[in-house]
């Protein structure tokens, strides 16, 4: 069974450069100001993300909604 399937794995979305840079300026943060996702991590390794990559990650709660986080590609 993959990992992305399971219902309790959040959607994981690799972003691409242009949206990587359009998110920084709108955040007015810098990528090393991100929090961090291992690269061995077993939620994107679908995505055959490298390092330095951003990931959005979109979590569905009941009280919450949609929430959407991001995260910068470490080793």
């Amino acid at each position: 069974m993959s990992i992305k399937k399971h219902n309790l794995v959040p959607k994981h979305t690799l972003l691409t450069d242009k949206q990587k840079e359009k998110l920084l300026a709108d955040l007015h943060v810098t990528i090393k100001e991100l929090p961090k996702i291992r690269l061995s991590d077993s939620a994107i390794q679908p995505l055959e993300a490298k390092s330095n990559d951003i990931i959005k990650i979109s979590r569905e709660s009941r009280s919450a909604g949609n929430s959407v986080y991001y995260r910068i590609v470490i080793e």
